[in-house]
């Protein structure tokens, strides 16, 4: 009886309820977790570059043309070149996948989580510290993931789940809230986008510096994988709402 109630509570309250999404935010929830997870990994373990925010690799690209200790042009070219590839390729799946917005993220997803359990194979016998061909193979197969998952999550478009970038999303925080004049927006769905991001960077950062660089890896490739075979299994129930053209909320 207990357990029900908070069920339905956290379904009265969960901020994308009633606007046409379905499971769409929780899986991209997740996703956005597996962003901070790979982010992490390839700051922390690849030499400071970022596989999946590429403001951030731009902003690094400039630092390091000027001189900068601690970073390299070559890498940051790669990460945004492996991106650019791998949103060409997510742009093209989806289209490919038809109208249904299920059937999208499972196709993109299932990629993705393949090129994550190349990346962790790679990540195991390469072993630490990782060697400059090894760490460049693994910024390349993450960041085809990461340039994946960010085109079809733009293509889904669900409000407020870029699952990539959170500039926009804090933006909107103090931006719509009604202390700045505004409506007071959706602060609910982006902190829980920002939540997710910031767990998945913090898990991802303990195990790459306490444990092993393999084991977030390998977490955001088992976290894809289910994300695909959830929405699989959802996608094939008839009738769903989430199905069609994106909602907007």
């Amino acid at each position: 009886m207990a357990g029900g109630g908070l069920r339905a509570i956290a379904v009265a309250r969960w901020p994308w309820r009633g606007i046409g999404q379905g499971p769409l935010p929780a899986l991209l929830l997740g996703l956005t977790v597996v962003t901070g997870l790979v982010d992490a990994v390839s700051y922390v373990a690849l030499g400071h570059v970022f596989v999946a925010n590429m403001t951030g690799n731009v902003v690094f690209l400039g630092f390091a043309i000027a001189g900068a200790r601690g970073l390299s042009v070559t890498a940051s070219l790669v990460a945004l070149a492996a991106f650019f590839a791998g949103a060409l390729a997510g742009g093209r799946i989806c289209v490919a996948s038809g109208p249904h917005r299920g059937r999208q993220l499972v196709a993109v997803s299932s990629a993705g989580g393949a090129l994550l359990v190349i990346a962790a194979i790679v990540a195991a016998i390469a072993g630490t510290p990782v060697s400059p061909a090894a760490r460049y193979g693994l910024i390349v197969a993450l960041a085809l993931a990461m340039g994946g998952q960010n085109a079809m999550a733009r293509r889904l478009a669900v409000p407020d789940l870029t699952t990539t970038v959170l500039t926009l999303t804090l933006t909107g925080v103090a931006a719509d809230s009604r202390l700045a004049g505004g409506s007071g927006g959706r602060p609910a769905r982006r902190l829980l986008a920002v939540a997710a991001m910031l767990a998945g960077a913090l898990i991802s950062a303990l195990l790459v510096l306490h444990v092993d660089l393999v084991l977030p890896i390998a977490l955001a490739a088992l976290l894809v994988e289910g994300i695909a075979l959830a929405a699989h299994r959802l996608a094939t129930q008839p009738g769903a709402e989430w199905a069609g053209a994106p909602g907007q909320g």
